[in-house]
């Protein structure tokens, strides 16, 4: 079988499921990774058996290599997503895309220039659970899509995070940190977004670490980390949306639920491969639980990247892509604007809903 050779730049805490999961796929050869910490790469390589552990230049001078997988801190993912780029590499990085939609555009610019492929995560929504949904929605089992209700709601990472800072800096919050899970889900159940309306807050204004090693240091709240508001998509559904760090009391909410005209569709957490997924028909009095269509119901991710590198061997499309990404991307955005403008945002990019999965 023909295989692709990859890199990995940024082997934090994320990196080991990505290490892990890539010897899953036969066309998938991780064969580099490196880190700004040389001795992490070196541990991470060790652990995983990864020939090579680099400097990020020495990985972008492999010759072999031609996809590097991202895993940067969020504020990072653009310079290094050009760097790769312009290194004549494909690129795949983690959520969210960038932190700008300015930085967004300019990687999406930078791939083309180079008649090269941007992918992204969360790849989550290719997993059995989310994929067994499309299905439903496809086949017409609850008729056609109406609404839609999805929740993420908690009490934020200053609870167990080990550094949880940047959840709080601009960039971060519970609509970037989360909201690229939700918004990717309901963008491959419904289709492109066309305009949203917005209402934000920073609730509180400082936040005390609870979780070692940092417990008893304040951190300054600079994004909003209570977001709600409603989505009109080009299908003609409107969808509400609340994401939320600001739930000291938890939640009992649904994470996703579709209402289509001939029934309602309970969507497992986006945040996850699996199920369950339930469905309640006209005239059904009960839900009833539907059988996962996929072997994807485990942490798959990387499965995004296997998509990616099948497009690069054998050509086609792949469906973690670039414009899904910066769709979402501009969406998140729209509903910080909608908030602080007083007014909808209307969306400027649009993609296609990702087909079903096929391997």
């Amino acid at each position: 079988m023909k295989k692709l050779k990859i890199g990995l730049i940024g082997c934090g805490n994320i990196s080991s499921i990505y290490m892990e999961n890539c010897k899953k796929f036969e066309h998938l050869d991780l064969i580099a990774c490196a880190d700004l910490d040389q001795e992490r790469a070196k541990s991470q390589a060790a652990k995983f058996g990864i020939p090579h552990a680099y400097s990020v230049q020495e990985l972008l001078d492999h010759p072999e290599i031609q996809l590097v997988i991202n895993l940067t801190i969020p504020k990072a993912h653009a310079s290094v997503c050009i760097q790769v780029l312009e290194a004549g590499k494909h690129v795949y990085t983690e959520k969210p895309l960038s932190i700008t939609r300015e930085e967004g555009k300019q990687i999406l610019e930078t791939a083309k220039k180079n008649n090269l492929l941007v992918g992204s995560a969360p790849d989550t929504f290719l997993g059995g659970g989310i994929q067994t949904s499309i299905s439903l929605i496809e086949k017409g089992e609850i008729g056609t899509p109406i609404g839609a209700s999805a929740f993420m709601i908690s009490r934020g990472h200053e609870h167990w995070h080990p550094d949880p800072g940047f959840y709080y800096d601009v960039g971060g919050g519970p609509m970037f940190d989360m909201g690229p899970y939700y918004l990717t889900t309901l963008v491959s159940l419904l289709g492109p977004i066309e305009r949203i309306s917005g209402s934000a807050r920073i609730s509180y204004s400082e936040r005390i670490i609870t979780s070692e090693p940092k417990s008893g240091e304040k951190l300054t709240v600079k994004t909003p980390t209570h977001i709600s508001g409603v989505l009109d998509f080009a299908s003609g559904a409107v969808a509400t949306l609340t994401t939320s760090f600001d739930a000291m009391g938890g939640t009992s909410l649904p994470p996703i639920e579709i209402y289509g005209s001939e029934g309602t569709l309970l969507v497992p957490d986006p945040n996850t491969f699996g199920g369950p997924v339930r469905i309640r028909k006209r005239g059904e009095k009960e839900f009833t639980d539907v059988p996962v269509t996929s072997d994807y119901i485990e942490n798959s991710r990387g499965l995004g990247v296997a998509d990616m590198a099948k497009a690069i061997l054998h050509g086609g499309k792949f469906r973690a892509n670039g414009d899904l990404a910066y769709h979402v991307l501009e969406a998140m955005h729209g509903f910080h604007d909608s908030s602080s403008n007083g007014t909808h945002y209307k969306m400027e990019s649009t993609c296609e809903r990702p087909e079903l999965l096929d391997f």
